[in-house]
């Protein structure tokens, strides 16, 4: 028996942070019921590379049920209501105000069923001067200073994948499971309010507190750390690139003698602590320049290995197609089966299934059969 078994939830829910969230409630057994517009959520048109489906709409909609209502529609809005009335969960992430517009406002919703747990995701939040702003993954990590601490030394840049959207939906559903637990001790749901802005603003807590309390905001670094050393990209005399990372004396004194073959300059004034190398940052990187070109990539790593210094390669997306470590499960969809990364959590009872991807209004007249006035 699954966790969540014998819970139903319903989603008024596109793109990706809610999806994310109520898949995992998915994952760990319960009952969602998505429900989209006739056209279907717009993230099943993000791409057509995943046999002509969606790759973002594939990765976030395993073991759901997908219903098609107008919820303008008298008799549709009617449907979702009863649904709604035997739910556990609602979660929605449609345009600010737009769910209570259309009758499903959390304040109410709870007010005529107290057991039921409320789920808001937003962009900015329910009130402040930018609560009805659009607010697309790209345009938060503008937003939250992000983007400002992300690439090279000489332009800003994007997280290559939508980490506000993940953010969000990964901090929605820890809120749902702790409404849940909360619900079996006093018998009363939660209202849950989550957004994009404040999940990324907790993640950017260093940076913000390095502005607050020293005055600067850590810069750019590209593959570098901002405010550790060494750590980064360094190229082999091979052309390649191995990654490294020092994060403590010892490490730095076993790195000098024993991967650089210079144990004097763990002496050097200038490298004598993580402030001072970080402030020297450009010439200790060109000593361990000069050492690498000396090597290739394999006998830097056989160096690092044995010096216990932590070290990756700098890998393409082809390489982690390849992984030794990479889980895959296989996921049903219409149009065909799709290999997609295992869930992160391993359970020692096994992997749960990876469920199906459902069409648009695939589970519609099952649903309205089932839930019919």
């Amino acid at each position: 028996m699954a966790a969540l078994d014998g819970i139903l939830v319903v989603s008024l829910e596109q793109a990706v942070a809610a999806p994310l969230c109520t898949l995992r409630l998915a994952e760990a057994g319960a009952r969602v019921i998505k429900v989209e517009r006739t056209e279907g959520d717009f993230a099943r048109r993000y791409d057509h590379v995943v046999h002509g489906e969606s790759a973002y709409f594939v990765w976030l909609n395993r073991g759901k049920e997908s219903l098609v209502l107008d919820i303008k529609q008298p008799d549709d809005a009617a449907l979702l209501a009863r649904i709604v009335g035997r739910a556990d969960v609602f979660v929605q992430n449609l345009a600010p105000g737009g769910a209570a517009r259309a009758g499903f406002g959390s304040d109410d919703l709870r007010a005529r069923h107290p057991r039921l747990i409320t789920v808001d995701i937003s962009g900015y939040g329910e009130d402040g001067p930018a609560a009805a702003m659009k607010a697309y993954d790209f345009l938060v990590q503008c937003e939250t200073g992000l983007a400002a601490i992300t690439g090279g030394q000489s332009e800003a840049g994007r997280v290559g994948v939508s980490v506000a959207d993940i953010a969000c939906g990964m901090n929605a559903h820890a809120a749902v499971l702790e409404a849940l637990i909360a619900r079996g001790r006093t018998g009363t749901g939660s209202g849950i309010a989550v957004s994009l802005f404040d999940s990324i603003a907790d993640w950017m807590s260093v940076p913000l507190l390095h502005y607050d309390y020293a005055g600067k905001a850590p810069a750019r670094a590209g593959l570098h750390h901002a405010t550790i050393a060494p750590y980064g990209a360094y190229a082999c005399g091979d052309a390649r690139q191995v990654v490294l990372s020092i994060q403590n004396e010892r490490e730095w004194r076993a790195f000098c003698t024993d991967v650089l073959a210079l144990p004097d300059m763990a002496e050097d004034a200038r490298f004598a602590d993580n402030s001072r190398r970080s402030a020297n940052r450009a010439a200790l990187d060109a000593a361990i320049a000069a050492e690498f070109a000396t090597l290739d990539a394999a006998a830097v790593v056989a160096r690092l290995a044995a010096a216990g210094i932590a070290f990756a390669s700098l890998n393409e997306v082809a390489d982690l197609s390849r992984h030794a470590h990479l889980r895959r499960v296989t996921a049903e969809t219409a149009s065909g089966p799709v290999a997609l990364p295992a869930a992160p959590i391993r359970w020692a009872d096994g992997a749960r299934p990876a469920g199906t991807v459902p069409a648009i209004g695939e589970h519609s007249d099952a649903i309205r059969r089932e839930f019919a006035g």
